[in-house]
């Protein structure tokens, strides 16, 4: 097995995720090239090496090559496959680490190994702190290709971040799983906070939380975001609109086609519905630990409304 600091990695989309994974990876020694069709000098200052053709690219790395890809789920993708998979050679790895629904990932899965290319389903959370400071990776696909890319996959993970799930689309399966679980921990927050600011006393909601951060049986760093915005942000000030690309409604489907019960998490993407047609606390809360952990904007967004239509490709 190879050493991190002995792999050249290549990271398609140098967006927030992306890009400080670059950052990350240089960090551990690692030799970085990125495409991009404009400069990123933030970057590049780092030592990332930024090409803007698929040639030069591939030229870069070293075989057996290891390419992250960190793009919008859905057609980018196969655009981005067809014009880099000419370039590359049998053995080489691409991992997807955004959020493609695991059917498409297992169909690209079969297209690509046909060739001889590994592809790997590797469902990513911790937001942009995490691919700054060590993310969580849930991977599936074929051993062999998860092996050539596992050095680089722990050396960019926090502590025991990097689960290898098993067979294809089992990565982005988990991943799934694991966003309509955060959905329904998002929201019970936001109707605390709601529950909390209804209430005949004043409390403050950034002092509540800060001290259910520290220690209590619900800390964690959804609570913590929390806390952090409700200290810099009026909830008065927020948008109710929360924009989100689609992932827990295709969980949701998932689950009524195999007829397993998710209350929680389905009442969890109707309350993202509601938000979009009525004024309330729990709905600028949801939506701003959403933008503070995951980057999401706040309010209305006709690009990632877009997004949750096309991101799927596949359908259960």
């Amino acid at each position: 097995m190879r050493k991190s600091e002995d792999v050249k990695l290549g990271i398609l989309g140098l967006g927030k995720m992306g890009g400080n994974l670059a950052l990350l990876a240089k960090e551990k020694g690692m030799a970085v090239v990125g495409k991009s069709r404009s400069s990123k000098p933030h970057l590049e200052r780092k030592g990332v090496k930024v090409v803007d053709g698929y040639g030069p690219f591939a030229d870069f790395l070293d075989v057996p090559r290891v390419i992250y890809l960190s793009l919008p789920a859905g057609p980018t993708v196969d655009k981005v496959l067809e014009e880099l998979v000419p370039k590359l050679d049998p053995g080489d790895v691409i991992i997807d680490g955004g959020n493609s629904f695991y059917l498409d990932s297992i169909r690209r899965e079969e297209d690509l190994s046909d060739l001889g290319i590994f592809f790997l389903d590797c469902g990513t959370s911790g937001g942009v702190e995490g691919a700054r400071k060590g993310a969580c990776f849930m991977v599936g696909g074929s051993k062999e290709g998860f092996k050539v890319a596992e050095p680089v996959l722990k050396a960019l993970a926090c502590d025991g971040g990097c689960l290898y799930t098993g067979e294809p689309g089992s990565g982005h399966y988990v991943k799934l799983v694991h966003d309509g679980v955060e959905a329904a921990m998002i929201q019970a927050m936001g109707e605390g906070v709601a529950l909390l600011r209804g209430s005949d006393f004043h409390l403050e909601i950034e002092k509540v939380f800060k001290n259910w951060a520290s220690g209590s049986d619900v800390r964690g760093w959804l609570v913590d975001m929390l806390a952090k915005g409700a200290a810099e942000q009026r909830f008065s000030d927020l948008p109710t609109h929360v924009e989100d690309a689609g992932e827990v409604n295709w969980l949701v489907h998932d689950a009524i086609e195999k007829e397993i019960p998710i209350p929680v998490i389905s009442l969890a993407a109707m309350e993202l519905f509601r938000s979009r047609d009525k004024s309330s606390d729990s709905c600028r809360s949801v939506g701003m630990v959403r933008n503070r952990c995951f980057g999401s904007p706040l309010g209305k967004d006709d690009k990632i409304a877009k997004e949750r239509r096309a991101s799927r490709t596949e359908k259960i």
